[in-house]
């Protein structure tokens, strides 16, 4: 009764089981461990965060990749703003997703290294490749406080660093590429500024990064893990119900076959009228009496 399962429709349907029960199980540990990513990501953060701050000098230095574990670090600097080669950060958002520009402005540390600052997000201007209204930074020694950031790269940020933009308009942050235009040292990273706070609130300081949220990555794991649990469970019932499907069509055809007579064996029809026969042995067909 199972030779069913050898027909063409029945292999495929089987092979199809046999491929969604790896993938799904492989698109779980994908989530599972996404989650586990967003956990270790936040536990970071928050530590980073409520580490006492220290001069960004003890943590980058002049061509200097930030690791992954200084992210987010408190950082302080001290020294004076150079306007004279800020620069912005174009397509960035707002804390409530308005489109515009981030603010870098240099700061000259007292050796004569720079780092860079970013200031916080502006509204960019009506036309795109106009330089936006970008309030001025603070004159004179000033110290800043803020988050350490790595720069960022197209393959970590997804953003294109696009050629022949407006004059002092960039589309990554990237302390190379700064360095090239300054002429100038310029440690690795940026400070994204915390403090002081802006005169008149502009630019607008970015918000401290979610650390709380742990997204719904498990939860989606899970999923995954029970629908490949739920291939082999589909696949018996269908096999079960195929195999009962053609059990009772064979009774059903075996009770049809055997009908036809009146159910004493003798063959005659019901309502028949029985044949005489003559003395010579032919047959003389009865009729009913009018």
């Amino acid at each position: 009764m199972y030779r069913f399962l050898l027909s063409r429709q029945w292999v495929i349907l089987t092979l199809v089981a046999l491929v969604l029960i790896p993938t799904m199980i492989e698109l779980g540990f994908w989530q599972f461990h996404r989650h586990e990513r967003r956990v270790a990501q936040n536990t970071l953060i928050a530590d980073n965060l409520k580490a006492a701050p220290v001069p960004v000098e003890e943590l980058t230095s002049p061509g200097h990749v930030v690791p992954r574990a200084d992210y987010w670090r408190r950082v302080t600097a001290t020294g004076t703003f150079d306007t004279a080669h800020e620069v912005v950060v174009r397509r960035r958002t707002s804390s409530d997703d308005r489109v515009g520009a981030h603010v870098l402005t240099p700061l000259v540390l007292e050796d004569g290294r720079i780092v860079l600052v970013n200031r916080g997000w502006v509204p960019g201007a009506a036309d795109q490749r106009d330089y936006p209204d970008v309030p001025p930074a603070p004159k004179g020694e000033v110290t800043v406080a803020g988050r350490l950031k790595a720069d960022e790269t197209t393959g970590a940020s997804g953003i294109k660093d696009l050629k022949g933009l407006p004059d002092r308009q960039v589309m990554l942050i990237s302390s190379r590429q700064q360095a090239e235009l300054i002429g100038r040292e310029v440690l690795g990273g940026y400070i994204e500024q915390t403090d002081p706070d802006a005169s008149g609130g502009s630019p607008e300081q970015i918000a401290e990064p979610d650390h709380d949220s742990i997204g719904a990555h498990m939860a989606y794991a899970v999923q995954w893990w029970l629908f490949a649990a739920g291939v082999p469970v589909g696949w018996i019932v269908l096999v079960r119900r195929e195999k009962r499907d053609r059990e009772n069509g064979t009774a059903d055809g075996t009770t049809a076959a055997g009908d036809g007579g009146d159910g004493d064996g003798d063959g005659e029809p019901d309502g028949a009228a029985p044949e005489a026969t003559q003395e010579d042995g032919s047959a003389i067909q009865a009729t009913s009496p009018r």
